[in-house]
């Protein structure tokens, strides 16, 4: 017995020090705060994905500073995937014990629980390839992310890096490709497309399956409109057009979004 609680200590130390190494330094998450970062770790993955396959890789990108940035697209994005954003730390526990319930419950993974830092840290960081080992660094390079940066900041490096297609990283990128327009001028109804987009921009888009992209893009509505950030009650709406051509004139600056308070969470 003591030689098998021996052997399972060295080996819980051993993958620790695995996990530890494999994070990233707390310097690179502190810099975040003023630096924005011109690559990312999911960025270098579909690089290399892209190779493998004997394609060219792309990697459209556009940096968008928050105060550019429709607050229809801020706050469709925190109602869509992470509507405690502003009251966590990088975790919503609450939203973990719930995904196992459900997950147990339907005897396979229907639901995940990834805050929109845990999301963040992953793109900054490590790949989309699923494990637990992974997943036990991002839980704690999301701390940190928490730790050093505001809310405010954690959302402007949220949208200006996550996947919006194939080699498109960021709202304003989206924004141009989707609808031909600055990602500051976005109506409730794009914000709510591009929003619709995130858990798979692959295979959720208006391109490649406009239908389930369409219903993603009503349900988002509705959650907009529940939350008070939709005024008009939601009806039919069409795809958004695909690959239009960028809008011509520069955007107007808009003032820093406001920041819902928690009972509008």
């Amino acid at each position: 017995m003591r030689t098998l609680i021996a052997i399972s200590t060295v080996a819980l130390l051993a993958y620790g020090i695995h996990v530890f190494v494999g994070m990233p330094r707390r310097a690179d998450v502190r810099r975040l705060s003023l630096r924005n970062p011109s690559e990312t770790s999911v960025m270098r993955q579909r690089a290399d994905e892209a190779r493998r396959s004997g394609r060219q890789p792309r990697c459209v990108k556009r940096w968008a500073p928050l105060s550019r940035v429709s607050r229809h697209l801020i706050r469709a994005v925190i109602v869509a995937e992470d509507p405690n954003f502003f009251g966590h730390e990088g975790i919503d526990w609450g939203a973990v014990r719930e995904s196992i319930e459900t997950n147990v419950k339907k005897r396979r993974f229907a639901r995940g629980a990834s805050t929109i830092t845990q999301q963040l840290a992953k793109n900054l960081f490590f790949t989309t390839r699923k494990s637990v080992t992974r997943k036990l660094r991002e839980l704690v390079a999301a701390r940190w992310i928490e730790q050093d940066l505001s809310k405010l900041r954690i959302i402007e490096l949220y949208l200006n890096v996550i996947e919006w297609g194939d080699g498109l990283y960021g709202c304003e990128a989206a924004a141009r490709r989707y609808y031909g327009k600055s990602a500051a001028r976005l109506s409730e109804a794009e914000a709510a497309g591009l929003a619709a987009m995130i858990p798979s921009p692959r295979r959720i888009n208006p391109r490649d399956n406009p239908t389930r992209h369409a219903r993603s893009q009503r349900r988002i509505l509705r959650l907009m409109a529940r939350f008070g950030f939709v005024k008009r009650q939601v009806g039919r709406i069409g795809a958004p057009p695909v690959e239009a051509k960028p809008a011509t004139p520069s955007p107007e600056p808009q003032p820093p979004p406001s920041t819902p308070s928690r009972d509008v969470e």
